[in-house]
């Protein structure tokens, strides 16, 4: 959000279960998390957006807009899936044993498996911190929701101008799966950038910045 031009009025919220967001027992599924995008952007004042989601995040983005097409003017999917149906990914069986307190070993492992070019340490220390703010419990309902979610483009079409970016490094999303996703979404832009892995927004800041904001300014453009 640092790197965005002072044009693009950009807001970011906690997930449920996330960061310093509330935690309840349970509301972990692909809906809610979807649903509370709607909730946050009426807390807001927010009509209608370009929703950008990075990872998990783009998922919950593309139910959202087949849900509510009225709201979303663009799409930003960051190495985010078409669908997280078929093998289960490799860290699911580490997840569905995790216990309180969150070994910050794991959270390491995992977060710097997902990157394949060189993050500051200040960046990955944070992304470490906010991940272990994230109670078991969470890690596990919010997993599995996932996992068992129908796809949103096999439940609906989005309509909304979208950018799909994908690092051709990124050991969890083959290119298949991007190139399926950008021929059933009209018009979507599929964007590889080379040396990146799964986590492009935080490998690339400044290049995800500059693609996100061609996409609001194309949506808005007289």
């Amino acid at each position: 959000m640092a790197v965005l031009p002072e044009r693009i009025h950009a807001l970011a919220f906690d997930q449920r279960g996330h960061g310093d967001a509330a935690k309840p027992a349970a509301g972990y599924e692909l809906g809610d998390f979807a649903n509370d995008v709607g909730t946050f952007m009426d807390a807001v004042g927010l009509e209608a957006a370009v929703l950008a989601g990075a990872s998990s995040g783009g998922y919950v983005a593309q139910r959202f807009a087949v849900d509510d097409p009225g709201r979303t003017l663009g799409l930003a999917l960051l190495g985010s899936p078409r669908s997280l149906r078929g093998p289960r990914p490799r860290f699911a069986d580490v997840v569905a044993t995790l216990e309180d307190p969150i070994d910050p070993a794991f959270v390491r492992e995992l977060s710097e498996g997902m990157v394949a070019s060189e993050v500051p340490e200040a960046v990955m220390a944070t992304l470490c911190e906010e991940n272990l703010k994230v109670p078991a419990r969470v890690w596990r309902d919010a997993l599995e929701g996932l996992l068992a979610a129908a796809p949103p483009l096999e439940t609906g079409r989005i309509s909304a101008p979208t950018l799909i970016v994908w690092g051709a490094r990124d050991a969890l999303l083959p290119r298949a799966d991007r190139e399926a996703l950008a021929a059933e979404i009209p018009g979507a832009r599929l964007v590889v950038y080379p040396d990146v892995g799964h986590l492009p927004v935080i490998e690339e800041p400044e290049r995800v910045a500059a693609d996100l904001t061609a996409l609001c300014d194309a949506v808005v453009a007289p």
